[in-house]
C-alpha cells in the first residue's frame, strides 16, 4: 500500500491534511479591496444589516435589495462580528466552505467508492483554477452550489441502491434544497428538479421515488424556507416575494445589467477556467459508469448537462452562473483518473496533448499580464484616450518577480504531463495541486493587486477619503456599490434620487460628491461642480449647498 492510501485510509490523517491545505486559503483574503458588483454588492448588504440591526431583509443603500435572500448575509454577518467589517470577514466564510467541500468530497467518495478515490477528488478539485479563486472571494456562489449538491446526494442515496431510513434521507435532501433557496433563489430548487427529471428520463421512471419520500423532502423544503419566509411575511407582507419572482423572471429571459453574452459562453468558460478538470473529465463526459446500486457517475453527467444547457438558454450570463458544472465535473475527473490509478484505464496521448496545450496556455497568459503591465507601452501607445488610457497610465511599481507565477505554473504543467504520461497518477494530482496553490498564491500577492489598483483603486481612495463626513457620495454616469461600503454610509441618511435633475439641480442640504470615469465629462459642463480630483481614471466632483438650481 502506497503512502498516499495509507494516508487517504486514515481519516483522521485526511482530515488533519486536508484542514492544513485548505488553511491556505485563508491567506491574504484581505490582501485586495473587495471588488464591484458582487463582492462589494453582497458586503454592503451584510455590512447594512449590521448598521440597520435588520437582520431579515437584504438592502443596498438601506433600501430593499430584491435580488438575494438573506442566507449569505448571514455568513458574512456572523463573519464581520468576528473580524470587523473588512474584505477578509467578507472573503471568510467561502474560504470555510472550502474546506467543508473537501471534507464533504472526501466522505462521499470514502463511503461509495474508495478512500483514495475520495482524497483524489478533493485534491483534484482543489487543484482546479476556478473552485480555488471563488473560495478566496466574497461571492454567493460556493455555498449555494455545495447546498445544492447535497441536497442533490441526498435525493441519490433516497433513489439509488438500497438504503435504510429513506424517509430520513429524504427529509435531508428537502433541508438542503431549502438552505439553497434562501442562499441565492429557487433557481437551487430548480437545478435539482430537472437534474431528477432528466434522470429519470434516462432510466425510464423504473426508480421513481415513492409519494411518501417526496412528502418528507418538501416538509424539509418547506421547514428551511417558511422559518425565514413566515417572518419576513409577517413584517412586511408579500412585497419580497412578488418582487424578487419579477427579478427571477428578469434573468432568464432579458439581459440584466449588460451581461448578455453568446450560446456558446459558459462552453467557453467551464472549458478554460475548470482546467485540468476540464481535460481529464473527457473520457466520461459523454458516457454513462453504469452501477446498480450507486449510479452516482449518471447523476453527475445529468447535473452537469442541465446546469450548463439552462444557463446557455438563459439571456443574462455571468461566469459562476455555470459554477454548479464543476462539482460534477471534477467528479469525473477524479473517476477517470482514479480508473487510471487502478490500471482499468489509460490516457489516450490526445488527452495528454490536450492537457500540455491548454495547460501551458493558461500559464502563458498568466506569465503575460504582468509583462504585458510592466511595458504598458504596448497597450497605451495605441490608445487615443479614455478610461483605459488613463488607468493604465498610473505609475504602480512592478519588481519583476511577478512573472513567478505564471513560470511556475507553466513548470508545473510540464512536470504534471511527464508523470501523467508514466502512469504516476499520485505524483500528478499532487503536483497539479501544488502547482495551482502555489501560482495563484504568488498571484494573489504580487499580480491582483495591481491588476485591482488599475481598474478601480483611484475610485476606491475617494470613497475611503471621504468616509465619516456628512455627506452624499454616489457615481454618476456608472454603477457601483463600493461607495456604500468604502465610505461606510450609515442608516438614516436620506437616499439619494437617482435622476440627473437631482444630482445636477437638486436643493441639497449637505456637500455633495459625484465620482465619474475620465472619458465621461459631463460635469464639466455644470458650473455648480468643482472637480476635486482626477487620477487613475477616475475623476472626483464636488458641489456644495446652496450651488443649486431649482428643478421644475
Amino acid at each position: 500500500m502506497s503512502k498516499f492510501e495509507q494516508l487517504a485510509n486514515n481519516p483522521k490523517k485526511s482530515i488533519l491534511f486536508l484542514f492544513l491545505l485548505s488553511a491556505i486559503l485563508f491567506i491574504g483574503l484581505g490582501n485586495t479591496h473587495l471588488f464591484d458588483w458582487d463582492e462589494i454588492n453582497f458586503a454592503e448588504s451584510a455590512r447594512e444589516m449590521m448598521a440597520s440591526g435588520d437582520y431579515l431583509r437584504v438592502q443596498i443603500n438601506f433600501e430593499p435589495f430584491w435580488e438575494k435572500p438573506p442566507l449569505f448575509f448571514w455568513f458574512q454577518v456572523a463573519s464581520m462580528k468576528l473580524f470587523g467589517v473588512n474584505e477578509f470577514a467578507a472573503r471568510f466564510p467561502n474560504a470555510v466552505f472550502g474546506f467543508i467541500y473537501l471534507i464533504s468530497f472526501y466522505f462521499i467518495g470514502k463511503k461509495h467508492f474508495s478512500a483514495k478515490f475520495g482524497l483524489m477528488w478533493s485534491l483534484i478539485f482543489f487543484a482546479t483554477i476556478l473552485p480555488h479563486i471563488y473560495f478566496k472571494s466574497g461571492i454567493i456562489d460556493p455555498v449555494f452550489n455545495y447546498f445544492i449538491f447535497m441536497s442533490i446526494y441526498f435525493m441519490i442515496l433516497v433513489i439509488s441502491g438500497d438504503h435504510e431510513n429513506k424517509m430520513h434521507l429524504a427529509f435531508i435532501a428537502g433541508l438542503f434544497s431549502g438552505l439553497s433557496v434562501i442562499t441565492k433563489g429557487p433557481v437551487g430548487l430548480l437545478l435539482l428538479g430537472l437534474t431528477l427529471l432528466v434522470y429519470l428520463i434516462i432510466k425510464k421512471f423504473k426508480p421513481f421515488p415513492k409519494v411518501k419520500f417526496i412528502a418528507g423532502f418538501f416538509f424539509g423544503l418547506l421547514v428551511i424556507i417558511f422559518t425565514w419566509l413566515g417572518v419576513e411575511f409577517y413584517n412586511n407582507g408579500t412585497a419580497i416575494i412578488q418582487k424578487f419572482i419579477e427579478y427571477q423572471a428578469e434573468l432568464f429571459s432579458s439581459d440584466v445589467a449588460g451581461h448578455a453574452q453568446p450560446f456558446y459562453y459558459h462552453f467557453v468558460v467551464v472549458f478554460f477556467g475548470c482546467f485540468p478538470i476540464s481535460i481529464l473529465a473527457l473520457p466520461l463526459l459523454f458516457k454513462r459508469r453504469w452501477n446498480v446500486s450507486f449510479d452516482f457517475h449518471t447523476w453527475m453527467l445529468c447535473l452537469f448537462w442541465v446546469v450548463l444547457i439552462l444557463f446557455s438558454i438563459v439571456t443574462t450570463k455571468i461566469i459562476h452562473y455555470s459554477s454548479m458544472t464543476w462539482i460534477p465535473l471534477s467528479f469525473m475527473a477524479a473517476l477517470t483518473v482514479y480508473e487510471v490509478s487502478l490500471g482499468e484505464y489509460y490516457f489516450k496521448k490526445s488527452i495528454r496533448i490536450a492537457f500540455i496545450t491548454l495547460g501551458v496556455l493558461i500559464g502563458t497568459a498568466i506569465l503575460a499580464v504582468p509583462i504585458i503591465l510592466m511595458n504598458k507601452e504596448i497597450l497605451t501607445s495605441r490608445m487615443e484616450g479614455g478610461f483605459a488610457l488613463d488607468s493604465l497610465s498610473q505609475s504602480i511599481p512592478w519588481s519583476g518577480f511577478e512573472i513567478s507565477s505564471g513560470l511556475i505554473f507553466i513548470a508545473g504543467i510540464i512536470l504534471a504531463a511527464v508523470y501523467l504520461k508514466k502512469n504516476k497518477i499520485v505524483h500528478f494530482v499532487m503536483t497539479m495541486t501544488g502547482t495551482t496553490t502555489i501560482a495563484l498564491l504568488l498571484a494573489q500577492f504580487m499580480i491582483i493587486p495591481k491588476v485591482e489598483q488599475i481598474t478601480q483603486g483611484a475610485a476606491i481612495s475617494y470613497y475611503k477619503d471621504l468616509k465619516g463626513k456628512d455627506c452624499y457620495v454616489e457615481c454618476y454616469g456608472f454603477k457601483s456599490y463600493a461607495q456604500y461600503f468604502y465610505k461606510e454610509q450609515k442608516p438614516g441618511l436620506r437616499p439619494i434620487q437617482k435622476t440627473s435633475a437631482w444630482f445636477l439641480e437638486g436643493k441639497i442640504d449637505k456637500p455633495l460628491y459625484l465620482i465619474t470615469k475620465s472619458d465621461y465629462l459631463a460635469l464639466d459642463e455644470w458650473n455648480n461642480f468643482k472637480l476635486i480630483k482626477n487620477k487613475g481614471g477616475f475623476r472626483l466632483y464636488k458641489r456644495e449647498v446652496g450651488a443649486f438650481k431649482e428643478v421644475e
